[in-house]
This record gives C-alpha cells, sequence and structure tokens, in this order.
C-alpha cells in the first residue's frame, strides 16, 4: 500500500505527487538524518519535562500540605521538591548550554527547536 501512495498520478497536465516526494524533511523518512528527528522531538521533550516538573511540584506540595506532622511524610515531601527542581535546572542548563554553544560555534540549527 504505500508504494501506492508513494506514487504521483498525472490527470491531463497536472502531475500530483504525494506529500513525502514534495517535503522532505522529517515528512520523507529515507532523507530524515538522526539529528532532524532529534531536533524536531526536542520541543517535545521540553513540554513534556515542564509538564512533569509542575506535577512533581504539586504532588511534593500536596504531600506537603497534608503531612499533618508526620516526619516521614514531611520528609518525602521536601526530597521530592527538591528532586524535581535540580531536574529542572539540569534541563533549563542543559538548553542554554547547547544554544550558547551553538551560537559560539555557528550553529544555525539549534534556535529552530520550537517552530513559530
Amino acid at each position: 500500500m504505500s508504494s501506492l501512495l508513494a506514487q504521483s498520478v498525472q490527470i491531463g497536465d497536472h502531475t500530483i505527487e504525494c506529500p513525502s516526494q514534495n517535503a522532505g524533511g522529517l515528512f520523507d523518512l529515507s532523507r530524515a538524518t538522526i539529528g532532524d528527528i532529534v531536533g524536531a522531538s526536542l520541543g517535545l521533550v521540553f513540554a513534556a519535562a515542564g509538564i512533569g516538573l509542575l506535577l512533581m511540584i504539586i504532588s511534593s506540595g500536596f504531600t506537603l500540605m497534608t503531612s499533618a506532622g508526620d516526619a516521614k511524610k514531611l520528609a518525602q515531601g521536601r526530597t521530592t521538591l527538591t528532586n524535581s527542581l535540580i531536574g529542572f535546572t539540569l534541563i533549563f542548563s542543559a538548553f542554554w548550554i547547547v544554544q550558547i554553544l551553538g551560537t559560539a560555534l555557528g550553529w544555525e540549527n539549534t534556535f529552530t527547536i520550537f517552530p513559530q
């Protein structure tokens, strides 16, 4: 079936080709590189990390509020909050290190992580 969809169709004087032949990049996986795939998925990775951070902060706040003086729950809430903030710092730092290296080395594709 994929070979049928990959063919071009000629109707009169007009030729219609499948989108993967016209688009290039990620739509044509035969020409996509690992860098293209990773670059396209970085926006999703950062969005998932942000949502994960928000959920971990909410979870740790809920644990802290409902600890009711229990030392174990209080320590667990603090540990979760600390770990989530450390993870956020690592992700944020990694993003900016890549951006700074990209600027210093003249890489043009580092600024296209979040398409507009």
